[in-house]
């Protein structure tokens, strides 16, 4: 009799390619897997995969297999989410992914809650700036922000993110304030290798949802961690766009400025992501739905407190102008 656990194993190997990524996604050692696929092609009686030094081929039967076993999980993992829905309490491992950034500042807030509420999910968080494909990985859900290309996905809205144009003092005073956007061809620009693929990146600027501007980043510096372009924007080496999760706080305390407040960049959406063959189980309905309650409430990532702050004190400053031109 075939073993359905090294059935489940195998789909892993072939869908990822390699005996490390497999275990990794399956969260057991290189060693069991291997020996899963070996017993496996043991019982069938044919060789699956062709081992090599750093990756494996499929045989043709091995081709074969691949796309049953991909069914055959799924309709398993279909009928224990279903048979886990009648459960009072959702439970189990929730794997969890999302971008450095986010989960430094967003997540990092909102878990603890997370866990106190639901003391039978055990929650394995992936936080990684490449991409990552959730169902070949294994992932049960995923934080993105931006476009989304995956349609084999099923994406909820979490609110956006507001970004905003930001240097530190001690770069200003060294290099001097820009007047206008289109003096910022004369400063450092600090952009993410993510857009290095050869086509100029623009920033785009709005001021009263009318009038736009943009501007062709040079790319003076290139850095491939969000959380680096922070730092280094903290620490005077440039000018970058910043979300306003990390830098809301900075200009609130004076630690970043940001420069042309009448002009806002575009927000960026935040969605969270799982695959559709999965369903929605216990635990990852619960995490959406904490997701939510954090969007709706706290704020986290949507609330744009900066600009509410610049928006009152422009109108307070017109609202004593009128006043004091109308006593005289």
């Amino acid at each position: 009799m075939i073993n359905l656990n090294d059935l489940k194993v195998f789909e892993r190997v072939a869908a990822l390619e390699n005996f490390t990524a497999a275990g990794r996604a399956l969260g057991m050692p290189k060693s069991t897997v291997s020996r899963c696929v070996a017993r496996l092609e043991t019982d069938l009686g044919v060789r699956l995969i062709q081992r090599t030094t750093h990756n494996v081929r499929l045989t043709e039967s091995g081709l074969a297999l691949k796309k049953q076993c991909m069914e055959i999980v799924s309709h398993v993992n279909q009928a224990i989410d279903q048979g886990s829905s009648f459960s009072a309490l959702p439970k189990g491992t929730l794997k969890i992914n999302a971008t450095i950034g986010f989960g430094y500042s967003v997540l990092a807030e909102t878990l603890p809650t997370f866990l106190e509420r639901y003391p039978n999910i055990d929650v394995s968080l992936d936080l990684t700036s490449r991409p990552v494909d959730i169902v070949a990985e294994g992932i049960d859900v995923a934080i993105r922000i931006g476009h989304l290309p995956d349609s084999r996905l099923i994406a909820t809205g979490l609110g956006a993110i507001q970004k905003y144009l930001c240097a530190s003092p001690s770069y200003l005073k060294r290099r001097g304030h820009p007047e206008s956007i289109k003096a910022l061809k004369d400063h450092v620009t600090i952009e993410s290798t993510c857009h290095n693929d050869g086509i100029p990146r623009t920033w785009q600027f709005c001021k009263n949802g009318r009038e736009t501007h943009s501007f062709d980043v040079s790319r003076k510096l290139l850095v491939n961690d969000p959380g680096m372009i922070y730092r280094l924007v903290l620490k005077g080496a440039g000018i970058a766009c910043l979300p306003g999760f990390w830098c809301g706080p900075d200009i609130e305390t004076g630690r970043l400025i940001r420069l042309f407040p009448d002009w806002a960049l575009p927000s960026v959406k935040v969605s969270i992501l799982y695959a559709s063959t999965r369903g929605l189980s216990p635990a990852v309905r619960a995490f959406v739905e904490h997701m939510k309650r954090a969007a709706d409430g706290t704020k986290l990532w949507m609330d744009d407190p900066i600009a509410k702050a610049s928006y009152l004190k422009l109108h307070v400053h017109h609202s004593s102008k009128r006043v004091r031109t109308s006593h005289k």
